[in-house]
């Protein structure tokens, strides 16, 4: 898996520590900063199909305790995965919670995800997204992301 770094304030997301930014792709026009901004009206999303990955690498480890994404599909049907893991100073990766949400343009078109966590000594968040299970041709996005 191959990521792009790039350098971001996350103070955006609610904490109170720089980090930096990974992902494996990104659509020209969605950059990660347009999920991270809270007036930005498109979000993040993948310039290819096939799961995708956001690693928020903190500086400093983070105390979390509230993790809330919203997901938007307007277009296509599709079953979408999402699987958040975090890991803290042992190096050891935690699954935090794994979802499938159905999108389905004439319905169900937004997900949103409000976890309430008790995470201590964070140092690494993953976001993981298989955003067609079925192995269509969707690609992955992310309308909005915030920590506390």
């Amino acid at each position: 898996m191959k990521m792009n770094s790039t350098r971001r304030e996350c103070s955006l997301l609610g904490v109170g520590s720089r980090c930096s930014v990974e992902v494996t792709s990104e659509e020209r026009g969605h950059p990660i900063e347009a999920a991270l901004q809270s007036e930005s009206d498109f979000g993040w999303r993948s310039a290819v199909s096939g799961t995708q990955t956001i690693r928020l690498t903190f500086d400093q480890s983070q105390n979390l305790q509230r993790i809330w994404l919203m997901f938007e599909e307007l277009e296509n049907p599709r079953t979408q995965e999402l699987v958040l893991r975090s890991r803290s100073g042992d190096g050891n990766f935690q699954e935090i919670v794994r979802q499938q949400w159905n999108f389905s343009p004439n319905g169900s078109v937004r997900e949103i995800e409000d976890y309430a966590v008790e995470l201590r000594d964070v140092r690494v968040l993953d976001i993981v997204i298989v955003p067609d299970k079925n192995g269509g041709e969707a690609r992955a996005s992310l309308r909005s992301l915030r920590l506390a």
